[in-house]
């Protein structure tokens, strides 16, 4: 756990990922689930892409810096997932899972 200049470790007793959905629901108020994928319609190649809703599934507008910042600092604490599926972070409970997954337990 990363400790401050004194020592002390930021926020004892929370993981990694409680702390992530804590920043982001201080920089994005009112998010409830940020999905992540690296397939911006915008751009050629892979590159970060958020969308983001509220707890009512609605898309909330994010500005470039902050969308790509979300999108940046959920694909560094999981690097391991396969992002070349798009995964959705849930920030009530700070868990991730893949999009898909998600899509296909609905329909049946």
């Amino acid at each position: 756990m990363p400790a401050m200049p004194s020592g002390i470790p930021a926020c004892p007793g929370t993981s990694r990922r409680h702390r992530l959905a804590a920043q982001l629901a201080d920089i994005i108020p009112g998010a409830a689930t940020i999905r992540v994928s690296l397939t911006d319609p915008a751009q050629v190649w892979p590159h970060p892409h958020t969308i983001v809703q509220d707890e009512a599934g609605r898309s909330m507008e994010l500005g470039r810096t902050t969308s790509r910042v979300a999108a940046r600092w959920i694909l560094r604490v999981w690097p391991d997932e396969d992002w070349t599926r798009p995964h959705t972070f849930r920030l009530v409970d700070a868990t991730l899972t893949c999009s898909d997954s998600v899509a296909a337990e609905r329909g049946r």
